[in-house]
């Protein structure tokens, strides 16, 4: 059995590492100039570890954070938890974002808002436990049905609508609304959430950190494919931002794809300048008034902009049959669920998780709990695991490998076995999809696995828990992981070539 020894030197650096990030995390507002107070808080921060939870299927990864089905183990409760890397936090300079969303968050109130129960802490991550949206994100609506009929789009937006313009009332601006940021209930109603890159105006009603409403708001934050031409150029965010993404959702939802979709950022952002926006006749003319009309290149200009704007915007013809006063009491559209839709599996094994960073006492337990440290079951036993990629993908270093929009599947650090030499090589699953490996210590990649979806032409064998190969029609590589992950890596892969 492995046991973990911490000397005492090495104990006391990670508590003053946790004491100087506190000190950063701490939230305080400006008092009459007489000094600081600290925020009451509606939603408490709590002593609770992660060990606490069950952790079950992935909802969504995010630059420096992952969210994951999670239930209390002594009530029963199901949240959302949404886990931020507190290393990657501090290095890329992202310590302001994450408190603005958790002083945001815990003082909106609105249905169409995610809520904010309780937040925690360890040593490496953050801890934010969030409402728990079953339907999914809307995006996933859009793919799983290619597009949304009209009727549908019709009241998805208004329910987006009836939420920005709260949200715009206390005088925030959303600044990432998007598919994947709208996240639906298990009734099918939209609830609007990720606040992380949220502006406050100089006249918001809601408390925020000091300066941060005086900051200036034309940096780039959000999406690619949804930023407003404005912010290209460097001009502040306006409420007129969150009118243009939702055009652009609007267009997304009847299309199936973003209206200015091309083969890389520069391009889409040439187009975006351009305002090069094509109809097809899947669009009635209602709804491609509607898109112009949020769609307008000058920000003032766009429906709902401007005083009485939101009333001009419900009244478009588009949305013709909405009962403004009792929508969240209408029946939603019926949501497409997946095949394997079923009660969800929770891990009752931490190492499932691969949590190098996550959890001081999930992180010994995984170490202690057979020698190995690594997992010993199969997606078989747990349907989601292998969606969860090692706590590393939240590491800047990986993000440099990936292209705008992609996300880490799975990653690990493994042995690449070869005649002459093994190699250590960090082995990366997207979900564009593509496999790459990478030397982590000079943090060059050094080659690629050609993708397949075809069985014939990419195929992964497995020779025992740490042992597997990937074989393509020109090539066999061999991998070691010493984690016992052999398993979760062929199911991941094969999982992908199903998509």
């Amino acid at each position: 059995m492995l046991v973990i020894v911490e000397e005492q030197g090495q104990g006391e650096e990670r508590k003053q590492m946790e004491r100087e990030f506190e000190s950063k995390l701490r939230l305080q507002r400006n008092n009459g100039g007489s000094g600081s107070s600290s925020i009451a808080f509606r939603a408490p921060q709590e002593d609770f570890s992660v060990g606490d939870f069950d952790l079950g299927k992935i909802y969504g990864v995010g630059s420096y954070s992952k969210v994951v089905r999670a239930k209390k183990k002594d009530t029963g409760n199901v949240y959302a938890l949404k886990i931020m890397d507190k290393k990657f936090i501090t290095k890329e300079n992202k310590i302001t974002y994450v408190k603005l969303e958790r002083i945001v968050l815990d003082q909106l109130d609105h249905p169409g808002i995610i809520k904010l129960f309780f937040t925690f802490q360890d040593t490496y991550s953050i801890y934010m436990a969030l409402e728990s949206c079953e339907g999914g994100e809307l995006f996933d609506q859009i793919r799983k049905k290619v597009r949304i009929s009209e009727d549908e789009a019709r009241f998805y937006a208004a329910e987006v609508i009836d939420a920005l313009e709260y949200i715009h009332s206390v005088g925030l601006i959303h600044r990432d609304i998007k598919p994947e940021n709208l996240l639906l209930t298990a009734n099918g109603h939209v609830k609007i959430a990720d606040f992380g890159s949220v502006k406050p105006t100089k006249h918001s009603t809601i408390t925020v950190l000091p300066n941060s409403a005086n900051e200036k708001a034309c940096t780039f934050v959000g999406t690619a494919a949804y930023v407003p031409p404005e912010v290209l150029n460097s001009f502040p965010a306006t409420f007129g931002n969150d009118f243009w993404a939702l055009g652009c959702t609007i267009y997304q939802m009847l299309s199936g794809s973003s209206p200015f979709k091309d083969a890389s950022e520069w391009l889409i952002f040439q187009r975006i300048i351009a305002r090069d926006l094509k109809f097809s006749d899947i669009f009635s003319k209602e709804a491609r008034d509607l898109i112009n009309k949020l769609l307008d290149s000058d920000p003032n200009k766009r429906l709902g902009a401007g005083p009485n704007g939101y009333a001009i915007l419900k009244r478009h013809p588009f949305f013709k049959g909405i009962d403004w006063k009792n929508l969240r009491n209408m029946p939603a559209p019926k949501l497409s669920l997946d095949l394997s839709t079923g009660e969800e599996t929770y891990s009752q094994d931490s190492s499932m998780w691969n949590l190098t960073h996550i959890g001081d006492d999930l992180c010994n337990q995984s170490a202690t709990k057979d020698g190995s440290g690594g997992a010993t079951s199969s997606r078989d036993t747990y349907p989601h695991m292998f969606k969860l990629a090692s706590i590393d993908s939240f590491d800047s270093k990986w993000q440099d490998f990936l292209e705008p929009g992609e996300s880490i599947v799975m990653i690990s650090k493994v042995k690449k076995i070869n005649k002459l030499a093994n190699k250590k090589v960090q082995l990366i699953l997207t979900d564009k999809p593509k496999i790459i490996y990478v030397d982590p210590s000079k943090l060059v990649a050094k080659g690629d696995i050609v993708w397949s979806d075809s069985p014939n032409d990419l195929s992964v064998h497995v020779t025992n828990p740490s042992h597997f190969k990937i074989c393509t029609t020109k090539k066999v590589m061999s991998f070691e992981d010493v984690k016992q992950r052999a398993s979760q890596w062929k199911k991941a892969i094969e999982d992908l070539q199903k998509r």
